[in-house]
């Protein structure tokens, strides 16, 4: 897996990864900016998603016995994330297989009014994903949606760990938190 690591690190640094001064979603200023999409929407790129996501997926829940029904997390970050990690899951181990699901950022505003979309039902027991967290807000908005649709979060999953307080929120929730990735790791720190 470290040759798979060190393409998508590679990757990561080239296309998403931006230094200097930025305004983040929070409203908090950085000296990093990091967007994961351009990454995970590139076809290598998310095919080493899927690949490094489903290992660290797989190991955390033989390492803990869990039984996973299905991944997915905020609309749009999420998105390419758990489809990579679904699939791969599918083309690996097709008796382990993930459903994939998103969330939107409200429900929706006709029809049945849903606010997660796609292979999710009551009684799930779930993978949340995020692209990138710093605060830990959107992952925890995330949480709250499944949870509040019956599904059961087992624990996280995060591209991008910007090692700023967001994993010891979601933590803090009773949620592990499985990173990818963290500032140190990207950058070298």
């Amino acid at each position: 897996m470290s040759a798979i690591y060190d393409e998508l690190k590679a990757i990561l640094l080239a296309k998403s990864v931006r230094t200097g001064e930025f305004t983040l979603a929070s409203g908090a200023k950085s000296d990093l900016y990091i967007d994961c999409r351009v990454t995970a929407l590139d076809p290598v790129g998310a095919r080493l998603i899927g690949q490094l996501g489903w290992a660290a997926v797989r190991e955390k829940i033989q390492n803990d016995g869990l039984n996973i029904d299905a991944i997915g997390g905020m609309t749009m970050g999420a998105d390419p994330i758990s489809l990579a990690v679904g699939m791969t899951s599918a083309m690996e181990h097709p008796e382990e297989m993930l459903q994939v699901f998103n969330i939107r950022k409200e429900p929706k505003g006709h029809g049945r009014g849903k606010q997660i979309e796609g292979n999710f039902k009551e009684g799930d027991q779930v993978v949340v994903v995020d692209d990138v967290i710093t605060t830990g807000g959107s992952t925890l908005k995330a949480i709250d949606a499944i949870e509040a649709a019956g599904g059961t979060v087992k624990f996280a999953l995060v591209l991008v760990d910007r090692e700023e307080g967001g994993r010891q929120a979601i933590e803090e929730r009773g949620i592990p938190v499985v990173a990818l990735y963290s500032r140190a790791t990207l950058l070298g720190e």
